[in-house]
């Protein structure tokens, strides 16, 4: 079953599984599929007929209790259990013990008048689980994980015309720009979007430059196109600006890192004939990024991605090591990267 289709059985009142799993790492579903469940039992039954159980920190008997216990009064009970770690491959212990026996036990025959939710916030489940195949074949899969540019332009202009807005097409390219196409992150602004263009209803570029903040990934993006274009003083403007936003050090130059690595891993792969749904795929990174790496990394040479790369690692052991102002660091890594020929 696809996002929108569990949405609408949810909107319209449909008849609903017995058992399902969300899998993926997107907050956004996340809260608003698990709003969709609770509306499906009456806001006076809620207390008694809705329960959400986190398995980090509560026995997984203790919502199985629930879920084979009748409705109070009602006709539907709603049982979600989050975080099922024993679903996966992780190797690291949960701190409560879990009751797995019981749950196959449960899933031979769930309770007719219980809805039970796994919200399972990871790339995937570990098949070879024996619980896991049981589950697969008695609940309706859900997946959210990482959505394509394509899909989250066309998800928000939906919302926004479900609204009575409307979206002009370079303030959506801003607004994927500076959120880089992340949805949970856009479907946050735009609440604070449509009470500004109140009331006209229109939301232009203007209104996301002027209320909608770049995320650092896509600062530092801009930073390293900087890097690139060896534009030492507008690169270390940059930089000081994203350490007087206190921004850290380390934390700006890791994700530098990360993004000569990923242009790195681009271009050798894309060489290869690799297409940008497989890239992002074997690199399990956004599609987006994937589209603004392609987009980079053929107007610069594969030995000057390379010595800007080995260049920010020399800054991160001397940020480690030494006291050395990290701006200074960086500036003499940008002097060094830039008077040096390809």
């Amino acid at each position: 079953m696809t996002i929108n289709e569990l949405l609408k059985t949810l909107a319209t009142g449909q008849t609903l599984s017995n058992v399902y799993v969300i899998l993926g790492q997107a907050d956004y579903f996340q809260r608003r599929l698990k709003r969709g469940f609770k509306q499906q039992v009456p806001a006076e039954e809620q207390t008694m007929n809705f329960a959400s159980y986190d398995m980090d920190t509560v026995p997984l008997a203790v919502a199985l209790d629930d879920a084979m216990a009748a409705p109070f009064f009602g006709e539907r009970r709603v049982v979600c259990i989050d975080n099922p770690q024993f679903l996966t491959g992780e190797t690291k212990k949960q701190k409560v013990e879990h009751d797995i026996d019981s749950l196959q036990k449960y899933l031979e025959s769930p309770m007719p008048s219980t809805v039970l939710v796994f919200f399972a916030p990871y790339d995937k489940l570990d098949a070879r689980k024996k619980v896991t195949k049981q589950l697969k074949k008695v609940a309706t899969i859900v997946e959210i994980n990482q959505f394509s540019e394509r899909d989250v332009r066309q998800f928000v202009t939906d919302q926004l015309k479900q609204d009575g807005y409307t979206l002009e097409p370079a303030a959506l390219n801003d607004l994927i720009q500076r959120t880089d196409a992340d949805l949970t992150l856009i479907m946050s602004e735009l609440p604070k979007l449509e009470l500004y263009t109140l009331p006209e209803k229109t939301i232009t570029q203007a209104a996301i430059s002027g209320l909608v903040t770049q995320t650092l990934t896509q600062n530092v993006f801009d930073l390293v196109n900087r890097v690139l274009a060896k534009n030492t003083a507008g690169a270390v403007t940059l930089y000081r600006e994203l350490l007087q936003a206190k921004e850290e050090p380390l934390k700006i130059n890791a994700i530098l890192q990360g993004q000569f690595r990923l242009l790195i891993q681009t271009k050798v792969l894309a060489k290869q004939g690799y297409s940008q749904g497989k890239l992002a795929s074997i690199l399990k990174v956004h599609p987006y990024r994937i589209k603004l790496a392609l987009q980079t990394h053929r107007r610069f040479q594969l030995t000057d991605l390379n010595r800007a790369y080995l260049g920010l690692f020399r800054v991160e052991k001397q940020m480690k090591s030494t006291t050395m102002d990290p701006e200074l660091l960086f500036s003499l890594f940008m002097t060094q990267f830039a008077g040096t020929a390809a």
